[in-house]
């Protein structure tokens, strides 16, 4: 991204050849790239309304500023992985800024200069109040199933204390719809699964002989299955306690298994349908979890995936935009070419009240060039220098000095000047 100066002089002979010196000096230095910045005429009106204008174009510019800076970054957020692209979308009329910023022409359809500039600085300002309106709402919409995106999803990270357990689980593994019997989980570390064999049918009465069964693990232990009787549940988890064996209080229902998976893919539906630019699907009768990293033991079970397996498998689904991501590109766009406008309405008000009526002043339009910013400040200021003597003097001779007056040659200009920095894009 680049950085434009944009600056206006009085278009009275004598001024005009002052630009020339200026487009002369900054081009054989090679300080900066210069154009013509055309502004139409517009109703002045009177000289009190053009100073509250002024200060109403100055909160305005900064408020634009601030808004096109967050859209871009909600492109960036929305665009996720592939954020690194998130530059070719931000664009003003379908091309890059910098070529906007370049090729301005003031839009006659959309801000008619025929209206009193009241009235066009009005319609701008309702304009982007409506995108600031309508970006807050559509950010908190996707920032939500976001959220509850990954909550869920986070519910199958972590290790088997503290990650859902529907995705490894099956029904086959319980005893289910019984009076007496129960299946219940235990954690047992890994160093100790050989204790774990010998000693859990002793470890109370009424436990169920070879009833235990290894249906996942992962770096730390591994979670086996183990009937009993319902009576003597509470003695057997004291005693597994005991010997450094955790129970995982699960109980399985296949309903809440349901709703737990259909949510994750309404909500993985939900965000590839709606925001994603490029999104990725689930493939047919996978896992609607993140990889999780628990190697799954099969133990004669075919439907298991093997050790190490991943549990959601994607394939792509194309490179499709969803509704979000073209509505801030559009509507960055047209905050772009607001934003633009305003800085030339700010240049007409502040050279009409600055080199007065009748309207004449011409508008630049400045590239600097890298590491050429200073050279070129000093620049302007000599050439310009008698648009404001005293304090152009101040600026040039630092023994002089104004009563009341302190500047220096980076906070003063003789000349109309407004800053864009398209680099807060980047």
């Amino acid at each position: 991204m680049s950085e434009f100066w944009l600056i206006s002089a009085p278009g009275d002979k004598e001024n005009l050849q002052a630009l020339e010196r200026m487009n002369t000096v900054t081009s054989k230095s090679n300080l900066s790239y210069n154009t013509k910045f055309m502004i139409p005429d517009f109703k002045v009106g009177t000289l009190d309304s053009l100073v509250g204008l002024s200060d109403e174009l100055g909160k305005l510019d900064a408020f634009a500023e601030s808004l096109i800076r967050r859209m871009a970054q909600s492109v960036v957020e929305v665009m996720e992985d592939a954020k690194g692209m998130a530059q070719e979308n931000l664009l003003a009329n379908g091309v890059d800024l910098t070529s906007f910023v370049t090729h301005f022409e003031w839009d006659m359809a959309k801000y008619p200069a025929k209206q009193p500039l009241v009235s066009v600085v009005d319609t701008v300002a309702k304009q982007l109040a409506q995108i600031e309106t309508d970006l807050k709402s559509r950010m908190v919409s996707y920032n939500t199933l976001k959220t509850n995106l990954e909550n869920l999803e986070r519910k199958s990270m972590g290790n088997l204390f503290t990650r859902t357990l529907s995705d490894i689980v099956s029904k086959e593994d319980f005893v289910l719809d019984s009076e007496y019997l129960i299946t219940l989980l235990v954690i047992v570390p890994k160093q100790s699964y050989t204790q774990w064999q010998k000693t859990y049918e002793s470890l109370s009465d009424m436990v169920v002989p070879r009833s235990t069964k290894l249906i996942a693990e992962d770096n730390e232990g591994g979670l086996f299955t183990v009937t009993l009787f319902r009576k003597v549940i509470d003695d057997f988890k004291t005693k597994a306690k005991e010997n450094k064996f955790t129970v995982r209080e699960y109980y399985y229902d296949e309903k809440e298994i349901k709703r737990e998976r259909e949510e994750m893919s309404r909500l993985l539906s939900d965000k590839k349908q709606q925001y994603q630019t490029s999104c990725v699907a689930l493939k047919k009768g996978s896992s609607t979890f993140r990889d999780h990293k628990v190697k799954v033991t099969p133990l004669g079970s075919p439907d298991r995936p093997a050790a190490g397996q991943s549990d959601r498998e994607r394939e792509s689904e194309g490179e499709g935009e969803g509704p979000l991501l073209r509505w801030l590109k559009v509507n960055f766009s047209e905050a772009f070419i607001a934003w633009i406008h305003i800085k030339a309405l700010r240049v007409f008000v502040e050279s009409v009240l600055r080199y007065g009526l009748p309207v004449n002043f011409q508008a630049v339009l400045l590239q600097p060039k890298k590491s050429s910013t200073k050279r070129l400040r000093e620049v302007l200021n000599s050439v310009f220098r008698h648009l404001d003597q005293v304090a152009a003097a101040s600026i040039l001779d630092a023994s002089v000095e104004i009563p009341g007056l302190q500047l220096n040659s980076q906070d003063y200009f003789p000349y109309v000047y407004f800053h864009i920095d398209l680099s807060l894009l980047d």
